[in-house]
């Protein structure tokens, strides 16, 4: 019989450090996390550098969009148009209306308002050519009164008329049509746009819905996009009716040629913040001044003042400030940004692309709150 005693069996130490390993069947062993070691982690790059490499892409996108800037700017729009009209859709919708039917019904209704305003810009123009040869003569008295008032005498006007090339006035004849030619082009695909864009919308919600699982601070932060877009167009929509009808209907009482095509004028001038009151009164005020003198030209301009100022400047931002929050010298500056980035498309979308570019570089980033506090219009909590 042997004796056996505790000292003589070998008792394993547990090194400490050490995970036993598995001896289940599949189950390979678990890998260790390696320790913190902050000698391991590399330093984040300079601020500086960040900001120049930032800098760098911020000037290649520019550019190429600028490049493509026929492209982008229809598909812009239509994408506002139809987050525009984007609760009809879900009205429609909601009466029961099939998905299909609902897209051609708003399609349908863009299309037919596009139409109804070419052909009323058509006949305003034809309208306006038929008037504008009597003004002949007095142009001619304007222009002579105006240069004597700067001290240039008819001789000199006889030799600058002489210096002027002829050449040099058909290529500039030849860009207004060729600009005219594309104008009518980018109709015409903004038309196709609007109707593959009206079909996608009906799905919009749900893929919002996936990437609010994944991504919510994102998901938000279209939506804000989206619902502040809406507001500003609707708002800007109703009043710029409003101050239509009203110039229309006050260059109609004052007897000035083409009435309907300046209302229309100040309607689509809207939409371009700060300079569009500008825009939208210089055409009738000098055919109010060729038309009957200085006193008409007067009242026009009096007239366009006030309805804008008392409707633009003190009703509308009553409704539109809380939507956009964007504040005056960003608004100002958008504008000249955009109009350069995607031509007079621009000015009319300078809001809303203002507002996508703050959402997707601001509104997704919570650090970012000091570029919101710097963008947002005064006293916006």
């Amino acid at each position: 019989m042997v004796r056996v005693s505790l000292t003589d069996v070998p008792v394993r130490v547990p090194v400490r450090g050490r995970r036993r390993r598995s001896t289940g069947r599949g189950q390979p062993p678990p890998i260790p996390l390696p320790p913190p070691d902050s000698r391991g982690t590399s330093a984040p790059p300079p601020r500086a550098l960040v900001v120049l490499l930032g800098a760098a892409a911020a000037v290649v996108v520019l550019a190429g969009l600028r490049a493509v800037a026929w492209l982008a700017g229809p598909v812009f729009l239509a994408l506002v148009v139809v987050i525009t009209l984007d609760p009809v859709r879900t009205w429609l919708r909601g009466k029961g209306l099939p998905r299909w039917l609902t897209v051609a019904v708003l399609v349908a209704t863009v299309y037919t308002a596009l139409l109804a305003v070419f052909v009323v810009v058509v006949v305003s123009l034809a309208q306006l050519s038929a008037v504008l040869p009597r003004y002949a003569t007095r142009i001619d008295a304007l222009l002579r009164d105006g240069l004597t008032v700067l001290g240039v005498g008819p001789q000199q006007v006889r030799d600058l008329l002489t210096s002027v090339d002829a050449g040099k006035l058909a290529g500039l004849a030849a860009s207004l049509l060729a600009g005219v030619g594309s104008l009518v082009t980018n109709l015409a695909f903004l038309l196709a746009l609007l109707l593959f864009l009206g079909t996608e919308s009906a799905w919009a919600g749900q893929r919002l819905g996936r990437i609010a699982r994944d991504r919510p601070w994102i998901s938000a932060a279209l939506r804000r996009f989206a619902t502040g877009t809406r507001t500003y167009l609707l708002v800007t929509t109703v009043f710029g009716g409003l101050v239509a009808a009203l110039d229309t209907a006050a260059l109609a009482v004052l007897g000035i040629p083409g009435s309907v095509l300046w209302g229309l004028l100040a309607f689509v001038t809207n939409y371009v913040p700060n300079v569009g009151f500008v825009i939208g009164v210089a055409p009738p005020a000098v055919l109010a001044l060729l038309d009957g003198g200085w006193r008409p030209m007067v009242v026009v301009l009096v007239v366009y003042s006030l309805l804008n100022f008392v409707v633009q400047s003190l009703i509308q931002p009553r409704f539109v400030a809380g939507s956009v929050g964007l504040s005056t010298l960003v608004t100002v500056l958008a504008l000249v940004f955009w109009t350069w980035l995607l031509g007079p498309l621009g000015a009319v979308l300078a809001v809303p692309a203002t507002l996508l570019a703050k959402a997707l570089l601001v509104d997704v980033d919570p650090r970012a709150g000091w570029a919101d506090a710097l963008l947002s219009a005064p006293g916006r909590e």
